[in-house]
């Protein structure tokens, strides 16, 4: 392995969702939506999973449209951090 390849760093996986709540402290609840082609009937379905986000500064508000980034385990349900708010609710 070259000295280049040891400091790149790994890609992480990035989603964008709507945050739903804020209940927590320093976490938020991000709702992740999908649109995805049904394999027999070629008609679009509409899932969704929701992802707790580590919110640092607990600057984010439900329904603001944020970035989330992977990251390691903070806790037993919490391995994702909101990178950016993409968008305030109004």
């Amino acid at each position: 392995m070259s000295p280049m390849e040891a400091t790149t760093k790994a890609h992480k996986v990035r989603k964008v969702g709507t945050v739903t709540s804020t209940a927590m402290e320093k976490t938020v609840v991000v709702k992740v939506d999908t649109l995805v082609m049904h394999p027999l009937y070629h008609r679009f379905v509409r899932s969704s999973r929701k992802f707790m986000a580590h919110d640092e500064r607990s600057q984010c508000g439900v329904g603001d449209k944020v970035e989330i980034v992977e990251c390691r385990p903070l806790s037993r349900r919490k391995r994702w951090r909101v990178e950016r708010i993409i968008e305030r609710a109004v």
